[in-house]
């Protein structure tokens, strides 16, 4: 399957000599909600602006649906939705006339009937005469999505779409997504809240000073990366491990009361049983048991000071 997007060899250098992308390779499938995660700096929004049209390219190439974005860009702009980091600047507009404006900038003709189609969907619809200088951060944000998707995007830029919003609206915007999803939108999603990519996203990219160093289906990505922990809770603290013990790669608490167990979640056998088994021959008893994995937010940060 052709994918949606493709991005071959794009780089990025600013005037000055700084390298914003270098080399990024990557492509977004058609209808998945995709995951940019990346720290401040990385090149998570200068990438988008390529796509979109917004920042020239230094080199490289970018095609949407198999449309050259440079030469064929008014094909591939009206096919995208772009949802900004900055807030709206027609404060004395109303989200209707926000909407019927950018769709008519695409050449679209006239339909009342999607704009409140998709101010009904964000739950914006009771406020679409109102100037949006009088509506809060959250709903301002509720905005920029109608103005995003009122010329009937195929594919919607998400960059840090929750960001500065309570967590209730969060939730809501999240509905939204998976909403958008459900109707056959492609969405790109760029975020700092990693439980944003975890609820959401079906793949997952992680991109460093200007690289992606990893792309991958979100669970495989925790499944292959995530680290598995037994946590045990002793009877009684010891002050150091047995000998016998030295195998297992123990971690003793700082109190002595706890001892942690590393194993691979890949491994066909994880040890556990023998490790239970040693320490009954070693008098070691506890009290209690837990086992825990790697969330994303774990994994993206031992990913990114990995590439540091």
């Amino acid at each position: 399957m052709q994918p949606v997007i493709s991005i071959r060899e794009l780089t990025k250098t600013y005037a000055g000599g700084f390298e914003a992308l270098k080399a990024v390779d990557l492509d977004i499938n058609k209808g998945e909600i995709f995951g940019l995660l990346g720290p401040n700096g990385a090149g998570k929004t200068t990438l988008i602006n390529i796509v979109c049209g917004i920042v020239t390219k230094t080199s490289g190439s970018v095609t949407v649906n198999g449309y050259d974005n440079v030469t064929d860009f008014r094909q591939t702009r009206s096919r995208i939705g772009l949802v900004p980091q900055e807030l709206p600047t027609e404060t004395f507009e109303t989200p209707y006339n926000v909407c019927r404006f950018s769709r008519g900038l695409f050449g679209k003709p006239p339909n009342p009937d999607h704009i409140e189609k998709v101010l009904k969907s964000i739950s914006l619809w009771n406020k679409k005469d109102e100037k949006i200088l009088m509506l809060s951060g959250g709903m301002k944000r509720r905005v920029l999505i109608a103005k995003a998707l009122a010329h009937e995007p195929e594919i919607l830029f998400l960059d840090e779409p929750t960001a500065g919003v309570d967590v209730e609206l969060r939730q809501d915007m999240w509905n939204v997504i998976q909403s958008l999803r459900e109707t056959g939108v492609t969405v790109i999603l760029t975020t700092h809240y990693i439980e944003e990519a975890e609820q959401l996203a079906d793949r997952v990219g992680v991109i460093n000073h200007g690289e992606v160093i990893v792309v991958e289906e979100k669970t495989k990505l925790m499944r292959e990366l995530g680290k598995k922990e037994l946590v045990l809770h002793l009877a009684e603290p010891i002050d150091t491990l047995p000998v016998g013990l030295g195998d297992y790669r123990l971690e003793l608490g700082a109190d002595g009361s706890e001892l942690t167990y590393h194993y691979d979640t890949k491994g066909e056998h994880t040890g556990i049983t023998a490790l239970l088994g040693a320490l009954h021959e070693a008098g070691i008893r506890f009290n209690d048991l837990h086992t825990s994995q790697s969330s994303l937010e774990e994994i993206f940060v031992g990913l990114v000071k990995k590439g540091a």
